[in-house]
């Protein structure tokens, strides 16, 4: 069971370093995790500081919008990462949301054959191998990286709907489910991956120690899922039933837990909720 941390987006970007030295002398944090969506920061960008300025934590992206991400470009950008700091890496991509994908021109016609293709080419080249696809939306010619990683970092899809939640447990080495679900949806979750083999489910969600948690945070996520705002389950409250919802997620499943605070200092919250651990 790993417990990760997310870089909350809406912090300043000079902020990262601070936090991510902070986190990386708390020996029970696992991940920590940046984010990449669009107009907020760039994940590879946000990855690379992370790793150069921790010694320990595995970081991770989430998530890279597939019509963003030329598959070859990612791939070049993930193996650069996963050689300078070996094991510490993990990738997610996903669809984008679909509203900023139309806004950026972006849009593709099959948003479940590009993430498909996407993944299966990413790491493929990740492994070393040259590549050729002539798919529905990836066209790639015989490439290969000249430098590919030794320890080759684990790819993992950002998704929520039954169909791509399938393509992830089909494609991808884990799956990562959406802040604001509870330990029923992520058994749900987890049954419609039907994952062949080792499968990492990493389960998002929200850390709110204390009063105050924004009630726009949720109202914004329901909107997301399609659901009402009560139904957006966080780790908020008391630091002790905050840790009550972190055991849940892991209980129905989840082998990671990665907490997202919502707060201008993500890291009292995130240390309340170790003590209660």
């Amino acid at each position: 069971m790993r417990l990760g941390v997310i870089f909350d987006r809406d912090l300043p970007p000079e902020r990262l370093v601070p936090v991510a030295r902070a986190l990386d002398a708390l020996d029970r944090v696992d991940d920590l995790w940046v984010v990449e969506d669009l107009g907020w920061t760039g994940g590879v960008s946000s990855a690379a500081t992370a790793l150069a300025v921790t010694s320990r934590l595995r970081v991770g992206i989430g998530i890279a919008p597939a019509p963003l991400r030329n598959p070859m470009l990612l791939a070049m950008e993930l193996a650069n990462l996963a050689r300078l700091h070996p094991g510490r890496l993990a990738a997610g991509i996903g669809h984008g949301v679909p509203a900023w994908m139309a806004q950026a021109g972006a849009a593709p016609p099959s948003p479940l054959a590009l993430l498909e293709e996407t993944i299966t080419s990413v790491r493929a080249l990740l492994r070393g191998e040259t590549v050729t696809m002539a798919g529905r939306s990836v066209q790639l010619d015989g490439l290969s990286l000249v430098h590919p990683p030794r320890e080759v970092p684990p790819v993992l899809a950002g998704v929520k709907g039954p169909r791509s939640l399938a393509l992830s447990g089909r494609v991808a080495q884990g799956t990562i489910l959406p802040e604001g679900l509870g330990p029923d949806q992520v058994r749900q979750a987890l049954g419609q991956i039907s994952p062949a083999g080792d499968h990492e489910l990493a389960a998002f969600t929200y850390l709110h120690v204390g009063p105050g948690f924004p009630g726009h945070v949720a109202e914004g996520q329901a909107e997301f899922l399609g659901v009402a705002p009560e139904e957006v389950a966080s780790a908020v409250g008391t630091a002790e039933e905050a840790a009550a919802h972190v055991r849940a997620l892991w209980s129905a499943g989840a082998g990671t837990v990665l907490v997202r605070p919502v707060a201008a200092d993500p890291v009292p919250h995130v240390e309340a909720l170790l003590t209660a651990l």
